[in-house]
């Protein structure tokens, strides 16, 4: 079944690998007899749905994510491999479509006014006479 992230993108099934263990999740003495959970990896520097330009920006944005050039995933939330494998996609195409989003602009640095400069110092001042109220009276 194939990762579908954008419209233009899909994954192949067959550069997907699979990986089932026993989960320690829920499912009481099931969990001992089943291999439900799901760990999915996909090699980001053979996969042939990619472009160059994609291809880059992944490596760049989940280099330290990354274990032996491949994004791995895990899911065992539920006690059902099938429903694990679903999420564990669900995951890939979210850390995927994410990581090609295009970054937010930069903020702009900006100066505080003068009116908001004066107020602050003015609350200040105001906070410090108030715990001067607060203090005993001195010995002289």
């Amino acid at each position: 079944m194939d990762v579908q992230i954008t419209p233009a993108l899909a994954i192949p099934a067959a550069e997907l690998k699979w990986h089932f263990s026993r989960s320690s999740g829920p499912g009481g003495q099931h969990v001992n007899t089943s291999d439900s959970r799901v760990e999915l990896s996909w090699v980001i520097g053979a996969s042939r749905a990619l472009s160059d330009w994609q291809r880059h920006r992944l490596l760049e944005k989940l280099g330290p994510r990354l274990v032996a050039g491949a994004l791995v995933v895990t899911a065992a939330e539920e006690r059902s491999q099938w429903r694990n494998r679903q999420i564990a996609q669900e995951k890939l195409g979210r850390i995927i479509e994410k990581a090609l989003a295009p970054d937010a602009p930069a903020r702009k640095a900006t100066k505080a006014t003068r009116g908001s400069h004066r107020r602050r110092l003015s609350a200040k001042a105001n906070r410090s006479a108030t715990k001067q109220l607060r203090r005993k009276p001195g010995m002289d």
